[in-house]
């Protein structure tokens, strides 16, 4: 086995472990701001954007060294696969902006626009996030 794919088989779950950390911390961050405790809600949301930027870096990084992988199932697995796939990302293009700009309205105080923003944000955040953890358990623990 080559270094690439040795490095790549162990970003796969890393990854995995990265995207349910920032599920887990945009929950957090909601439940906290539900509380009225917005230095908890700041600190889990920038906590869940380092994370999912991790995220990123790692994929980007596995990609690089491996290439796409294809799901070696078939029949109605390979029809959920895709599903969740697709719209996993689809969305996951969505959210870079999305967070971005919700991070940017928050810091710069501009809270009624950053509720606004935040209740479009944190349920596709929210979803893309899991979603990554289903697509690693679908690609490399199911089929």
């Amino acid at each position: 086995m080559s270094l690439a794919q040795t490095v790549g088989d162990v970003l796969a779950p890393l990854n995995a472990i990265l995207n349910a950390t920032s599920a887990t911390l945009v929950l957090f961050g909601f439940a906290a701001v539900r509380r009225k405790d917005t230095a908890a809600h700041s600190r889990a949301m920038m906590a869940a954007f380092f994370t999912s930027s991790l995220f990123l870096a790692s994929y980007v990084t596995r990609w690089a060294l491996t290439g796409t992988h294809r799901f070696p199932g078939d029949g109605w697995l390979k029809v959920a696969y895709l599903a969740i796939l697709s719209s996993h990302m689809l969305l996951a293009i969505v959210t870079v902006p999305l967070v971005l700009r919700t991070i940017s309205l928050g810091r710069r105080a501009r809270y009624p626009e950053h509720r606004r923003t935040g209740r479009w944000t944190l349920p596709i955040w929210t979803y893309v996030s899991v979603t990554g953890v289903l697509v690693y358990v679908m690609l490399y623990h199911v089929a």
